[in-house]
């Protein structure tokens, strides 16, 4: 594994002086990014991309802060030694306690999905309802970026635990979740919402389970789109736009990479080579009075 200044591409080095044709990092706490990583293979198919699941610290949406702000910190230097180029947060709990901080420590574009979420749910209702983490949801990060955008929107979120838990243990289909995304789903039907943020990338996976309890009227939005289509913008801005073959996806995981590798089949369409990650060791800081005061 290359962490000095090059890149390797099919046995050769890449130089870091091509930066265009450095990879676009992604991580997530699991195979939630996944939905990510499609759109980027849909939208952004010339770009090569390093993708990272902290699989040994999975679900994120029930840790404090100042743990989550530590495990960015470490993904972020990790995926700095590596030399990409620009990092898409495909974590909304990661996104709403730790982006602010980590964009002032690091010297590396940095994108999320809550706004370019927020600004798609603005323009398609004024009743937005949002099924996310109970980190995500008790943050109000998205009531507050959509209301940023359309002051007059009704937002109502929602924490759902166990819908991670069930995703990554495969069990999408079983009785058990369609009953337990009513139960999350109740107070949302009850606000008549008419419109449904997925304030997690792993929640697309859950669509056909959700679509079953959601009146057609319904319109879902899943962020994933939507920062793709803002890294776009941003790669286009910064002259980085990669313009020849991309690398193959690289894979890494902090825990068991044979059990992400067998989850991911049925999202990538083939089993990825995965390999096992140890992410480096970054001294904890405080966070600021006012990080503190935001928790």
């Amino acid at each position: 594994m290359s962490s000095g200044p090059e890149l390797f591409r099919s046995g050769s080095l890449v130089s870091a002086r091509e930066p265009h044709q450095a990879r676009i990092g992604v991580f997530d706490s699991g195979v939630g990014g996944l939905t990510v990583l499609r759109e980027l293979y849909r939208q952004l198919p010339q770009e090569s991309i390093l993708y990272f699941a902290d699989t040994a610290r999975l679900p994120y949406g029930t840790r404090s802060r100042a743990e989550i702000v530590q495990f960015v910190r470490e993904i972020l230097t990790w995926m700095a030694q590596q030399q990409v180029k620009m990092v898409i947060m495909a974590c909304n709990t990661s996104a709403a306690l730790a982006l602010d901080v980590v964009r002032a420590e690091f010297d590396l574009p940095v994108i999320d999905l809550i706004l370019p979420g927020a600004k798609a749910a603005a323009q398609e209702g004024d009743r937005v309802g949002v099924i996310a983490t109970p980190a995500t949801a008790a943050s109000n990060a998205y009531r507050q970026a959509v209301q940023e955008v359309k002051p007059t929107a009704e937002v109502w979120q929602v924490g759902c635990p166990e819908f991670v838990p069930l995703i990554e243990h495969n069990r999408i289909h079983d009785p058990y979740t369609l009953e337990i995304a009513k139960e999350y789903l109740q107070p949302l039907l009850e606000q008549e919402i008419d419109t449904l943020i997925y304030g997690c990338t792993h929640y697309p996976h859950l669509a056909p389970v959700l679509r079953k309890i959601l009146p057609r009227s319904v319109k879902l939005v899943d962020p994933a789109k939507h920062v793709v289509a803002a890294a776009a913008q941003e790669l286009d801005l910064m002259g980085l736009r990669n313009l020849h073959a991309p690398l193959p996806t690289r894979f890494g995981v902090s825990g068991n990479s044979e059990q992400f590798a067998q989850l991911s089949i049925q999202w990538l369409g083939c089993t990825p080579l995965v390999e096992t990650v140890q992410l480096p060791t970054v001294s904890p800081q405080p966070l600021s009075v006012e990080d503190s005061a935001a928790c």
